[in-house]
């Protein structure tokens, strides 16, 4: 039996740890978990008593059943979307979601078929571990135009690591946690001795020392308060997801935003915010409300921000953008720029358009705006505006944020049902707010809709599924974070210096491998 067994044993040892690190992620927030989870990967990783190498196909194998693990748990909210708002069945959903996890995880395991190659010592390992955790986080970022969703940083929104947030980013962070739980696996394996690890305290005081500087760097402001400051109020009007796009329910849609409108510049606040895609229309095809929606901003006293689907010709076509929209004093204008796949768009849309119904979603016909679009002005302050899947992009929110006050993200989080997905957007949009070290405006349509102020904490927030409102108000901030300045490219330079580090450390001799670190695990 213990034949039989014992190959298993790896495999469900990493499917279960990174089943492990979604609990440190919204809605658990247990952080701890975070650190067992990689401390564990890296364990199965990591040298032992025995001299048998790690072969490429090992770490890629372990990477992908972690990778799995994390994201069959943590990506669990893709199921709801398609079947419940995807109009799929059951079982087309299932694939669906098996398929997009199956990817996930291929893309985090790629790094780790590297590990093998960067073991000459315990402190080459470390070092690795940390740097290939870094760039599985980074590829995903950007491959397959990028799903930078349950990143390991934003655990620690709560701890001492959340010092370190505007100094590297939640993927810096992620980093750091990677190399102290890969001392905490090697301490486990024996590995730390000044006989087998010359510099074993040196490693091991490295990784102790993360923890108490990030707690000393968040009484560092790297950016500035100013004076200026505005009231706003946000509109949660709560429309279902099913019946947002239903013609004979738009009248309703329409109500609700106009009431609770009234009642927020009644109570004399500068700006009202809607969320994204707030009316289920194109907005030259609805002139005589769109004239109206200016005219009650310039007469009521206050700007209105709104998402807007905006319909345009370009080209000699019609080309329809996820926008915000600014009416009021200065009428404004922001495009979406990372659109988010099915959802907005349909890749390979010749050839799989119409196949099923979840190719032909209600809003899968968008097109990107422009790069360089300007903030917007509103309530006598700058705004960096971010739709939805955008608050998800670190280095788009710090680039857009050098030339905004505060930061606004409008989204429509009901496409995620009563699953975690809201949730952890949310918290990824506390973590931009803490990198930028802004406050953070967040207008849904059900939900997580807060203010978020420039240490990444929630301020005020509205119950998901309710119809409410929220006044706040936000000051003008400014100056740059040193991971606005240095950006994600930043990041990479020094992941990249840990790999070229333990790439060129020293091997260990053959001879003293019988009592040197390598794995005991073989293939």
């Amino acid at each position: 039996m213990r034949k039989y067994i014992a190959p298993l044993l790896a495999p469900l040892t990493a499917l279960t740890a990174g089943s492990l690190l979604t609990l440190s992620l919204a809605p658990y927030n247990y952080w701890w978990c975070g650190l067992i989870s990689l401390a564990v990967f890296a364990g199965l990783l990591a040298p032992g008593p025995q001299a048998t190498p790690l072969s490429a196909w090992r770490g890629l194998r372990l990477g992908f059943y972690y990778g799995f693990g994390l994201f069959v748990t943590g990506g669990s909210w893709v199921y709801v979307s398609i079947t419940d708002f995807g109009g799929s069945s059951a079982l087309l959903g299932v694939f669906l979601t098996g398929a997009f996890v199956t990817i996930l995880a291929v893309m985090f395991a790629v790094p780790f078929a590297l590990i093998g190659r960067m073991r000459g010592s315990p402190t080459s390992f470390a070092l690795a571990f940390a740097g290939l955790w870094f760039m599985s986080e980074w590829i995903r970022t950007w491959a397959f135009t990028g799903f930078p969703w349950l990143f390991a940083g934003y655990g620690h929104l709560n701890t001492w690591l959340a010092g370190w947030a505007p100094v590297v980013s939640v993927y810096g962070i992620g980093l750091l946690l990677a190399f102290s739980a890969a001392v905490t696996a090697l301490a486990a394996r024996g590995a730390l001795t000044p006989i087998k690890a010359p510099g074993s305290i040196a490693l091991i005081a490295a990784a102790l020392a993360v923890w108490p500087v990030g707690l000393a760097l968040q009484g560092v402001s790297w950016t500035h308060e100013e004076e200026t400051e505005t009231t706003f109020g946000l509109v949660q009007a709560n429309i279902p997801q099913d019946k947002k796009w239903l013609p004979e329910f738009r009248g309703e849609t329409i109500r609700r935003y106009q009431s609770a409108t009234e009642a927020l510049r009644e109570k004399g606040v500068d700006v009202v915010i809607w969320p994204e895609a707030a009316l289920p229309l194109l907005y030259h095809h609805a002139p005589n409300l769109m004239e109206a929606l200016q005219r009650n901003a310039e007469q009521g006293g206050g700007d209105l921000i709104t998402g807007i689907l905006y319909d345009t010709e370009k080209d000699q076509r019609r080309v329809v953008h996820n926008s915000a929209i600014v009416f009021g004093s200065q009428p404004q204008l922001y495009h979406k720029r990372h659109l988010v796949p099915f959802g907005e768009y349909v890749p390979l849309e010749d050839w799989i358009r119409g196949t099923i119904e979840f190719f032909n979603l209600p809003t899968s016909f968008i097109r990107p705006g422009p790069d360089d679009q300007a903030p917007l002005s509103a309530g006598n302050l700058t705004w960096a505006p971010l739709i939805c899947y955008e608050i998800v992009y670190p280095q788009l929110v710090a680039d857009s944020a050098g030339n905004a006050e505060v930061l606004l993200t409008l989204s429509n989080d009901a496409w995620f049902g009563k699953s975690i997905g809201p949730l952890q957007h949310m918290q990824m949009a506390q973590m931009r707010a803490l990198e930028t070290q802004r406050y953070l405006v967040r207008a849904t349509n059900t939900g997580v809709t807060a203010l978020v102020n420039p240490r990444g904490q929630i301020v005020s927030t509205l119950p998901q599924f309710e119809q409410a409102t929220l006044i706040g108000k936000v000051s003008a901030r400014t100056g740059s974070t040193p991971y606005m300045i240095y950006g994600t490219w930043g990041i990479v330079v020094i992941a990249t210096l840990l790999l070229l580090a333990a790439w060129y450390a020293p091997r260990i001799p053959a001879a003293s491998r019988n009592t040197a670190y390598a794995s005991e695990l073989t293939d």
